[in-house]
């Protein structure tokens, strides 16, 4: 007989709505990646790294002028300064991070408190190391967390908190009143904090990204994990990093030599010298607000229920005033039918609940979501 760590795990929403995507030719605005090209002047630096011999195994916590740029680019935007000799460490995405961090850190009855929806990861490899998940769920149309809550949810037992800010999927952001509170919490607590932080340069409308590296207290007790691939539009590259405290790293990087090692060699001396010129990320809000306004512009009008996402490039669609099908079966109906597939967002939620929402992305050319407006203006 064969024991499953993880028996009632399925094949991801993401891969379920691609797949169903492809079989009935429909767009796909459901997985979160971009249907435009990476910069060829970053394309270019990989080649020239491969051609300068970069294609043997790079140093196990990453590339160290990488590490550089990376604790620049952090203390420049948010006042902490990470050293890259020993408390930087460059993984294959922010996905392989947060495993890591995980394992490291997380035993059989420890308790880890994660905001519903919530990215599908984080569950599942809590409970392979033998956590225990307690979600809070986040309600619409705001997303905003009720602190009262998570401090009458922390025991004995609470070992971390995760947070995801930019969130996915709502878009909401993390205020700097909210960070002061889980860093009270934190600190009260003795708790661990995972900040996922992958849509960090994707904010808008004037926001500030509320890292969890700018609070001292904090950012003595949180590991800080983003992502290239989302950065950079290039998600298959599948190139990210970790942040913390040397203490912390030191943990990590035990489990991380043993899971990858070290990750792909020649595109890290790519994104070391692509870092260097800062508006390749500073820019970023600016372009994706405008992708953002242009859909929502395409949407007025709708029977769509909309409140304006404040980052990442994701957009939640309220279509209660549409249909009373739960979220699965509307956005089922929408990819078979109406050749457009999107993510209905109670596959995040605690107990799966159904607020009828789904999710869209709008890292696409404007002619998709031209086309993908067309289509859901007619709902």
């Amino acid at each position: 007989m064969i024991n499953s760590k993880l028996p009632n795990i399925e094949t991801s929403i993401f891969a379920k709505m691609s797949k169903m995507a492809a079989e009935h030719i429909a767009l796909n605005l459901s997985q979160g990646f971009p249907n435009f090209p990476s910069d060829p002047a970053l394309n270019a630096l990989v080649d020239q790294a491969m051609s300068d011999g970069y294609n043997q195994y790079a140093p196990m916590p990453g590339d160290f002028e990488l590490r550089m740029e990376i604790s620049k680019k952090i203390e420049t935007l948010h006042n902490r300064f990470y050293n890259p000799e020993t408390e930087i460490t460059i993984t294959a995405g922010a996905t392989q991070a947060i495993f890591t961090i995980i394992a490291a850190k997380i035993d059989k009855g420890d308790e880890v408190i994660i905001f519903t929806p919530a990215y599908d990861c984080y569950a599942p490899t809590v409970k392979l190391f033998g956590g225990k998940i307690v979600p809070i769920q986040l309600k619409p149309p705001f997303y905003n967390v009720d602190w009262q809550e998570v401090s009458d949810k922390i025991s004995s037992k609470t070992k971390m908190i995760i947070i995801n800010s930019p969130h996915n999927p709502s878009g909401m952001l993390f205020s700097k009143e909210d960070m002061l509170e889980l860093q009270n919490l934190a600190e009260k607590n003795d708790l661990l904090i995972l900040s996922d932080e992958v849509y960090e340069h994707i904010i808008f409308d004037g926001n500030s990204h509320q890292s969890a590296s700018k609070f001292e207290a904090l950012a003595a007790r949180s590991f800080v994990t983003a992502s290239f691939g989302k950065t950079f539009h290039n998600t298959g590259w599948k190139m990210g990093y970790c942040a913390a405290p040397e203490k912390l790293m030191k943990e990590f990087q035990k489990v991380h030599q043993f899971v990858v090692f070290c990750v792909n060699h020649p595109i890290q001396k790519a994104l070391a010298t692509y870092l260097k010129d800062e508006n390749h990320y500073l820019k970023l809000s600016d372009f994706y607000q405008q992708k953002r306004d242009f859909f929502l512009h395409l949407m007025e009008g709708s029977k769509f229920k909309i409140i304006p996402s404040k980052g990442t490039y994701f957009q939640m669609l309220d279509f209660s005033e549409i249909s009373t099908e739960n979220d699965i079966a509307f956005a089922e109906r929408l990819t078979k039918e109406h050749k457009i597939a999107t993510i209905p967002t109670s596959v995040f939620n605690e107990g799966g609940k159904d607020f009828k929402q789904i999710r869209v992305c709008f890292a696409k050319t404007d002619e998709t979501l031209s086309q993908a407006a067309k289509i859901l203006q007619q709902l």
